[in-house]
């Protein structure tokens, strides 16, 4: 083994030390928008090279008109970034192409579909950020909990029926996360990965996630099952406020570029979508006798208030990179509860599945599916 590792060191040493040739041909440029900023009469864009090229943008037009250009002044490197100003009087609701003319005569198109102020960050803003993802983690996840007296008079079957369910959910919310994850790495830059970074978040959190419930199954003393009870409870809400963190980025950087219609059928739509989360929360909980109240709304704030802290960082980063691996963080950590989940879903003595559990795991897949066909945005 010892002789294998130095062999590649030698080898990667000798590589190391030989000049790469010089790559031939046409240079290839490629610029990609990452963020847009509109002011009264003025287009700011931050651009980012995604090319193995330096670009420098010699002149820019929107909707073929050439206008003033402030910034970009030196080629961008690969990798970096730079922003540029348009002074250019837009109308609101209108769309635009915006062209950029490189040096070597490349036209690289950017199109503003509807132009909308972007709104300047201040404490009145932060603060509606705030409300917004109380509005759409913490109310819905307590509003769900309340549901723990009527799981308490339910038998066993009853609750091994709700852990099914609480697979259900989380099942969809994976393929949730999964898919905005992606979908926000496909309108990134692709700089730093793509949809890599999705993979990468769950990945890391998976482990994480794995590390701190070994941690917390060796601290727990033998014979005690309301902790193990308690445990899950616990692991389900930081799975929950992961994906809910992810979200809450969603939303506060759609509204930072205008593309978010705020009202109160926007609100009760992810209430009711989230709602369901309070009950996979409680469901572990349910077989124990008493669980004290600040430790409910613990949970609850566990699971809920990353979605305040998600709109505030989404509304002023707006970083679609950070967004899509945020998401797969999410991703990460509910894969990791699911299967914390799964031993509880088989009956004591029985090798194969309740039929009640598999139609648990369809209620809940149906559930957040109807409920996030409410949800507009």
């Amino acid at each position: 083994m010892l002789a294998i590792i130095v062999i590649a060191l030698t080898a990667l040493a000798m590589l190391a030390g030989q000049s790469l040739p010089e790559r031939t041909g046409p240079p290839i440029e490629n610029i990609s928008v990452e963020r847009t900023a509109l002011e009264p009469g003025r287009i700011t864009l931050t651009l980012r090279n995604t090319g193995p090229d330096a670009v420098t943008v010699a002149q820019v037009a929107v909707n073929d008109t050439f206008v003033d250009l402030v910034g970009a002044a030196d080629p961008i490197g690969r990798l970096e970034s730079q922003t540029i100003t348009l002074d250019y009087p837009w109308i609101t609701g209108q769309p635009y192409l915006v062209s950029m003319l490189t040096s070597t005569g490349l036209v690289i198109e950017h199109e503003i579909p509807a132009a909308v102020a972007t709104p300047v960050p201040g404490v009145a803003f932060f603060g509606l950020m705030a409300l917004l993802g109380t509005y759409v983690g913490v109310i819905p996840v307590l509003l769900g909990m309340l549901l723990l007296p009527v799981m308490r008079g339910a038998g066993v079957r009853a609750v091994r029926f709700v852990l099914a369910v609480t697979v259900g959910l989380l099942a969809f919310l994976i393929f949730d996360g999964t898919s905005e994850g992606f979908k926000l790495a496909a309108a990134s830059s692709g700089a730093f990965g793509g949809g890599t970074l999705v993979v990468l978040g769950a990945a890391i959190a998976f482990l994480t996630l794995t590390c701190i419930d070994r941690y917390l199954r060796g601290r727990r003393p033998a014979g005690t099952t309301g902790a193990s009870e308690l445990r899950l409870a616990l692991m389900i809400s930081i799975g929950i406020g992961l994906h809910n963190l992810g979200e809450g980025l969603a939303i506060g950087s759609a509204y930072a570029v205008g593309e978010l219609a705020l009202g109160a059928f926007l609100v009760i739509g992810f209430t009711l979508h989230n709602t369901t989360e309070g009950l996979a929360i409680i469901a572990p909980l349910a077989r124990r006798r008493r669980t004290p109240l600040l430790t409910l709304l613990g949970l609850g704030l566990i699971a809920g208030a990353p979605a305040i802290l998600g709109a505030v960082i989404g509304a002023g980063v707006d970083n679609r990179e950070v967004s899509a691996l945020l998401l797969g963080v999410g991703v990460g950590a509910i894969i990791q509860v699911v299967i914390q989940i799964a031993p509880s879903l088989r009956t004591q003595g029985r090798s194969d599945l309740d039929p009640m559990v598999l139609v648990g795991v369809g209620v809940g897949i149906l559930l957040m599916f109807l409920t996030g066909l409410v949800v507009p945005a």
